[in-house]
């Protein structure tokens, strides 16, 4: 089926819609460091490719981002209806108050229950360097049939858009 090529930009602001749109979350890790990735949520800043997260400061994942494990490097795995985005880039700790009180909501409330004035609650962020980005549009009907059609020509199915982003 022929369609449409996505530039970088089109599939880049899908990426962040996707995020900014849906339920922000995705699973946070640092490769290598010992530790499983985890579901976060994510509040993201489109102008300056940045992703924050809530967390506490003596939990695993932001005492290895406060460590440089992993050589700093971090990824966010996101997951929406058509999109799946690998999202890499530097994760730091970073204690940010005007940020705090930005992105404080019932939903993020609800996972600190002392509030946001609590000592041991710090941000992650993950300062996002490249993407990889798989978009697929038409649901469940369109794949069948791609399928279907990929095993009577012995090609492959044709359902979306697979690009890297380099998000400088």
């Amino acid at each position: 089926m022929a369609h449409d090529k996505m530039t970088p930009a089109e599939i880049e602001d899908r990426m962040w819609s996707a995020i900014e749109k849906g339920q922000h979350t995705g699973m946070l890790g640092i490769s290598g460091d010992g530790h499983h990735f985890q579901p976060m949520t994510g509040f993201v800043e489109r102008e300056t490719n940045t992703i924050w997260f809530y967390t506490y400061k003596d939990t695993d994942l932001a005492e290895a981002a406060a460590q440089g494990m992993g050589g700093g490097q971090g990824s966010f795995i996101f997951q929406s209806r058509d999109l799946w985005a690998c999202i890499d880039g530097r994760l730091t700790t970073d204690y940010d108050r005007e940020r705090i009180d930005k992105y404080w909501n019932a939903h993020v409330a609800a996972w600190y229950p002392e509030g946001k004035d609590d000592p041991r609650l710090t941000l992650l962020r993950l300062d996002c360097d490249e993407a990889g980005v798989w978009i697929s549009e038409g649901g469940p009907v369109k794949y069948a049939i791609e399928v279907a059609k990929a095993n009577m020509s012995k090609t492959t199915p044709d359902i979306g858009e697979r690009q890297d982003i380099n998000l400088h």
